[in-house]
């Protein structure tokens, strides 16, 4: 049976696969969750709370209503904190001690789809067996509690954007240096997202210089044609401003770019490779260690192994960058998407803190970033998607792991292969890596010729 959440919640078609009659369902079916235990859990004196947030997406309006209504229906108390970064649900669920974070948000995704995600008591993403419980109760008749004991729905938007804001400042600031960012000047693109409030304020209380682009959200212009999935305006803005550097957000702020002051991108396996290259010479990268996935490039593993800093691959999407660190207490690491993870200040990947923590190390190394940032060299890098074949195939069709085989003879451990299935699509992503460009283009469509024969659908 194929799951209902995926590796970052339930995702869809806003109004289509993903309904408002869904999202009551997951809100009833999460609360029932937290109340199965005993009846006292829903009296007036005992009651659970949950936190909501949500991206600037328009239909994020009527999921979130849907969802809060559904979450009360089985007396939880909801805190609605309104338009809001994905990592400050997380930081508000640990601080205020409440039982359940969600969010309704499709991260990096375009304007039409939306997602919710939860997250638990102590600000990580649930546990898939908590989501498997969820999903088994979705559609069961449930009698909710009546009178006085329905949840109430309380809306709090400017103390939970605050108080994030607050946060960030804190794990950035110290007592002698209140401004660790004065005198940078930093072009932002928030992607007309969740981060269009919280990020450029953050920036300009620590002391830099901001230029802000695309942060006018109108409930349809999230992640179009900007933010970190489209840098060109950023790029172009960074440099006719002659400014340091440039960032820029998904629609949920959960990732991070750069742009350096040449207007070249700075991609989140760079981004991991500056900071853990800090954080080891503080003696806070422990066992000096960085978890990451294997998407990340060769050229970071490589840039990371002359540093003595190992690193600890995973397979993709930050839930299991974030399940490695917790089971083995490492305290940093992220995807080369831009989602980067600090546990001594965050559950998840957030990409304000991760920017903050990039523009502060730059500020201080006397360095511009293009210097910072070619000392992490990438290996050409080339992807492919095969679509409309067996997926399930690609692991065990004996011309594919021949043909993987010639192609790791040829690369002769200068570079790597990679081919995986999509999680939701009948799709083999196939990745290659080598010392030259014109390689990997040349082994990159020689494999997707024979999965595309071997497998087909």
């Amino acid at each position: 049976m194929v799951r209902l959440f995926g590796t970052d919640g339930v995702r869809g078609l806003a109004n289509d696969t993903l309904t408002a009659d869904l999202a009551l369902k997951l809100g009833r079916a999460a609360g029932r969750i937290l109340v199965s235990q005993t009846q006292d859990i829903v009296s007036i004196n005992n009651r659970k709370r949950a936190v909501v947030g949500r991206d600037t997406r328009i239909s994020g309006e009527f999921l979130s209503a849907a969802l809060c209504a559904g979450l009360a229906a089985t007396g939880i108390d909801v805190i609605d904190v309104g338009i809001i970064p994905t990592p400050a649900v997380a930081y508000l669920t640990q601080n205020l001690g409440v039982e359940l974070g969600a969010v309704i948000s499709a991260s990096h995704n375009p304007m039409q789809d939306n997602g919710i995600k939860f997250f638990g008591t102590d600000g990580f993403k649930l546990a898939d067996e908590i989501e498997d419980a969820i999903t088994k109760i979705l559609d069961d008749e449930f009698a909710g509690p009546l009178g006085e004991k329905v949840g109430h729905i309380s809306l709090d938007y400017h103390n939970a954007s605050n108080s994030y804001i607050n946060y960030l400042v804190n794990c950035i600031a110290t007592p002698d240096n209140q401004k660790p960012l004065q005198g940078l000047s930093v072009v932002v693109d928030p992607a007309n997202g969740a981060a269009s409030g919280t990020a450029p304020e953050v920036m300009r209380r620590l002391g830099a210089k901001i230029i802000v682009i695309n942060d006018s959200p109108d409930g349809t212009n999230i992640n179009l044609n900007c933010g970190s999935t489209h840098p060109e305006q950023l790029q172009a803005m960074t440099v006719a401003s002659v400014a340091d550097l440039g960032i820029a957000f998904d629609g949920d702020a959960d990732r991070v770019i750069a742009v350096d002051e040449k207007g070249a991108l700075v991609d989140g396996d760079k981004i991991m490779g500056i900071i853990a290259k800090d954080l080891k010479a503080k003696n806070k990268l422990k066992d000096n260690t960085v978890v990451a996935t294997v998407m990340s490039n060769l050229g970071f593993v490589q840039a990371m192994a002359r540093e003595d800093i190992k690193v600890l691959q995973t397979n993709v999407g930050d839930r299991y960058v974030t399940e490695i660190m917790r089971q083995k207490s490492f305290s940093f690491g992220g995807e080369q998407s831009g989602h980067i993870i600090n546990s001594s200040f965050s559950t998840t990947g957030d990409g304000t803190l991760s920017a903050l923590m990039l523009m502060k190390i730059f500020n201080s190394s006397g360095l511009l970033l293009s210097e910072l940032a070619n000392q992490i060299t990438r290996l050409p890098q080339i992807l492919i998607n095969v679509s409309n074949v067996d997926k399930s195939k690609v692991e065990t069709n004996l011309a594919i792991i021949e043909a993987v085989k010639q192609a790791e003879n040829e690369l002769n451990n200068l570079g790597r292969v990679l081919l995986r299935p999509s999680g939701t699509e009948p799709l083999v992503r196939i990745m290659v890596e080598a010392p030259t460009k014109s390689q990997a283009v040349k082994i990159a469509e020689s494999l997707a010729s024979v999965v595309a024969r071997s497998i087909a659908l």
